[in-house]
């Protein structure tokens, strides 16, 4: 790794003895060797840049990857290659692959395709076999091997009883759940929110009952068992509601937020524009203000990527035929610290990129701290910026977000002995 100096930044790392310092950073082979004013360059390549900022490595806890079995969508490579350019110094990968990560060898093979990239893969499990919702994967089996978590993406469990099993062992064994709340049923064929919207654009709703219906019954099943439970991307006030209160009553949930879901509303489907399609649906705009509320109070605990690459096979379709998703990893930050500010500091919206997400899977947080190995994200909070199809990494293009003006931009990261601008 080449000596790198960070001249004149700011840090934002709450619990670090350098947190709202502004400094010279130098990094030599990989640690942060000195902190100060006006540090001497010596042989370290020297990166100056208004409005610079640095924190511990962000952490992403929900993106798709598509490898194994659809790897020209996008492949573990080229999306470790994304996820530093957003900032990410480690993502979590979902299991909905082909064929899915539910065995050992499975956690392995991805572990093994990340090794030595600059980001660390942090590969979830699927939570039952085949993501069939019948039978319990290989749970304890997957975590020795390195899974940080167990879901079955967008699959729900619809099993009220393999789901309490699936709590009564995830906390037997220590590991996290992580549920997609929607019941399957409420949710069939919608396209987008259910809303006078969906009415005159003659979509098929999608109520937000079905992610309260069914993210009331895990609660309740949690409740019950005890242990850990991740709820991923709610989009709903009424989910919001749910949450706050099984806090009041100290049970073991956390949540996240998409970065969409903070920024963008229904209204930007009346243009029948496929790459606003996700799922959980785009919300009104009650939805987003007690999201935004959610993450500036604690209620949702971090926000995450949501990361969903597609070919144009499956997206410049028809509406009702197009692909759910988009890809997100390159702007996660921007979407949130456009949405957020003027509501939180610069510093309260990077811990819902570092300390949340870590906090939610026990990792340690890496302050930084000299002597120590460099894991820091760079980035600059007021910088305003335009996303453009040219800074796409990857091959997938399903962005909403070109021509989005944003307000806070990644800058890169130093991690695993690496530099990535």
């Amino acid at each position: 790794m080449k000596d790198l100096l960070l001249r004149d930044v700011t840090v934002l790392d709450p619990g670090g003895p350098l947190h709202k310092q502004r400094t010279d950073l130098l990094i030599v082979q990989g640690r942060l060797k000195e902190a100060g004013a006006k540090l001497p360059k010596g042989k370290a390549e020297e990166i100056r840049m208004d409005g610079m900022h640095a924190s511990p490595g962000w952490v992403d806890l929900r993106a798709h990857f598509r490898e194994p079995g659809e790897e020209y969508k996008q492949g573990i490579t080229t999306g470790l290659d994304g996820a530093a350019a957003g900032g990410f110094t480690a993502v979590a990968v979902m299991p909905s692959t082909f064929p899915p990560v539910d065995h050992r060898a499975d956690v392995e093979a991805l572990l093994h395709k990340a090794a030595g990239h600059a980001v660390r893969l942090l590969p979830v499990g699927a939570l039952t076999q085949g993501l069939r919702g019948e039978q319990l994967a290989e749970l304890y089996d997957m975590k020795q091997a390195g899974a940080v978590a167990f879901c079955d993406d967008l699959t729900a469990v619809r099993n009220n009883r393999l789901m309490l099993i699936a709590l009564q062992y995830a906390r037997n064994v220590d590991t996290t759940v992580m549920a997609f709340a929607m019941d399957p049923e409420l949710a069939a064929q919608g396209q987008m929110n259910e809303s006078a919207t969906a009415t005159r654009l003659g979509l098929r709703g999608l109520p937000d009952i079905a992610e309260t219906i069914h993210l009331a019954r895990d609660l309740r099943l949690l409740e019950y068992t005890g242990g850990r439970l991740h709820v991923a991307t709610v989009s709903t006030a009424g989910a919001v509601e749910l949450l706050r209160d099984a806090k009041v009553r100290k049970l073991g949930v956390t949540a996240s937020v998409a970065a969409h879901h903070l920024l963008l509303d229904e209204g930007c489907l009346r243009g029948y524009d496929t790459n606003f399609k996700m799922m959980p649906p785009l919300r009104g705009v009650k939805d987003i203000e007690a999201l935004r509320e959610a993450v500036k109070d604690g209620t949702i605990d971090c926000v995450v990527s949501d990361h969903r690459p597609e070919d144009i096979d499956h997206k410049r379709v028809e509406f009702p035929q197009a692909a759910f998703g988009a890809i997100g990893l390159q702007t996660a930050y921007a979407a949130a610290s456009t949405a957020l500010k003027g509501r939180m500091s610069a510093s309260r919206i990077v811990e819902r990129f570092c300390q949340g997400p870590r906090a939610i899977l026990g990792l340690p947080v890496p302050h930084l701290i000299v002597g120590e190995v460099a894991e820091i994200t760079i980035f600059a909070p007021d910088q305003d910026w335009s996303f453009s199809a040219a800074d796409i990494i990857g091959p997938a293009k399903n962005t909403p977000f070109i021509g989005q003006r944003f307000t806070g931009k990644p800058l890169g990261i130093v991690a695993n002995g690496q530099v990535r601008m």
